[in-house]
């Protein structure tokens, strides 16, 4: 009777630590002062990705295609960044959703997926509301330190760098500009 309490007790706990993996989301928002299809050809292509994500990249835009980001170009595949990642869903100037893994250095959770949603809302004819959602994310260590560093990357680093970007220059990948929050 004890053993089958106890594994009820497990069971419960387990359940209950999935559903509260299950909302865990990073969430963050910018306003850009530039019309959708500017923000929109920003993470939408190849020239528009290295003016603000990644000194390099391979975008193929469709379904299953590839959205890579190259943030060590020089480094051999598998440990430029962003790799072996695709676009799930888009609806050009409005939405863009693709999978993302975790920094090489976080190894037992690298291989797995999560999922970004870009959601882009002209306010009006030159001011973007970008809301960027991260999901997907499993329970442990590894599974933590993704989940803080992809917080505080989207937020203070990748939309910040998307805004100067659009609104003063592309991102000289030599000598980045620094956010008061990096």
């Amino acid at each position: 009777m004890q053993n089958r309490i106890f594994i009820l007790i497990i069971i419960l706990v387990s359940n209950l630590l999935l559903a509260q993996n299950a909302g865990k989301e990073i969430r963050c928002e910018i306003i850009i002062d530039a019309p959708a299809e500017k923000v929109w050809l920003a993470w939408a292509t190849e020239e528009g990705v290295k003016s603000f994500f990644a000194p390099d990249c391979k975008i193929e835009l469709e379904v299953d295609g590839a959205y890579e980001m190259y943030f060590i170009p020089e480094a051999e595949y598998g440990s430029k960044g962003g790799e072996n990642n695709t676009i799930l869903a888009f609806q050009e100037n409005k939405m863009l959703s693709f999978t993302w893994n975790a920094p090489p250095v976080l190894s037992q959770v690298r291989g797995q997926k999560t999922h970004v949603l870009i959601s882009l809302t002209e306010l009006n004819q030159n001011k973007t509301q970008v809301v960027l959602t991260h999901d997907g994310w499993g329970e442990g260590d590894e599974w933590d330190k993704a989940f803080e560093y992809f917080s505080s990357a989207w937020e203070f680093v990748v939309l910040p760098r998307l805004k100067y970007s659009l609104e003063v220059a592309p991102i000289d990948w030599k000598n980045p500009p620094k956010f008061e929050t990096e």
